[in-house]
This record gives C-alpha cells, structure tokens and sequence, in this order.
C-alpha cells in the first residue's frame, strides 16, 4: 500500500511539473552590474506603486537615472541611486525607492509589466516588473 501511494505522489508531481509554467527570470545584467528580481505589489485602486529591486555585482560605479514604464505616466525616484563598485544597493519600500505614478490600469498579482532601467553610465536594460504580492492597507 505505501509503494503504491508513494508511485501515485511521483506520478502527481511529475504531472504537476508539466503542467506548471517555469519560474520566470528575474535576474538582468548591465555591462557593470547584476539587477535582481524589479517588484511591486498590486495595487487595486491605487494610482501608484512603489518597485523594489537589487542592484550587485557592481564592477563600475553607476547611477540609475530614469526609469520607464508603459504602464505609469511618470517614474519617479526616491533617495540616492548611487550604486557603488564592489557594493550594492537595494531599493526598498522603506529606503530608496521608484514610485511608478499614474498608474494606466490596476497591476494585478501575478502579472508582469514592461520596464526599463535607465543609467547615468551603462546601456539601458529592458526589464520585467513582477506584480508579486498584495497591497497592504495603511
């Protein structure tokens, strides 16, 4: 009884692995640096939206300066974007952050939206932004 319930498992997850579409990328790369996993939360009603994301393996140093979204009519950039060679920097909900404003429709859970990542020094990098989990209420 235990081998069958235990070939029954596998033949679940393998069926589930098949079914499930792959995790999707969330690491891009400029010529100086690696920026890891561009997130927001989903907004609702809201009309803005605060994106986070890493910036590491710095081997120049860098300054994001614009950022772009079909999705917002403007971006704007909260805190100090230095990213320093040999550091990181971190873009959070409580420190530095982009705050996508005029929002054109919700951004929903799950969904991704187009972005890109403008800096003072490296080539621009197209991006996904991941709508990764709920708006918390304040």
């Amino acid at each position: 009884m235990n081998r069958r319930r235990a070939l029954l498992r596998t033949g679940l997850a393998l069926g589930a692995s098949l079914i499930v579409s792959p995790a999707r990328a969330c690491e891009y790369f400029a010529d100086t640096m690696r920026i890891t996993h561009p997130w927001t939360r989903a907004t609702g009603g809201a009309d803005s939206c605060v994106v986070c994301m890493k910036f590491d393996d710095v081997r120049e140093s860098d300054r994001l300066i614009d950022v772009q979204a079909p999705v917002a009519e403007r971006a704007e950039l909260v805190g100090d974007f230095a990213i320093p060679k040999g550091g990181e920097l971190v873009l959070s909900e409580d420190g530095a952050h982009v705050r996508l404003v005029g929002l054109k429709q919700p951004l929903f859970i799950g969904r991704t939206y187009p972005l890109k990542l403008v800096f003072e020094k490296s080539a621009a990098i197209n991006a996904n932004l991941n709508v990764d989990f709920l708006r918390l209420s304040r």
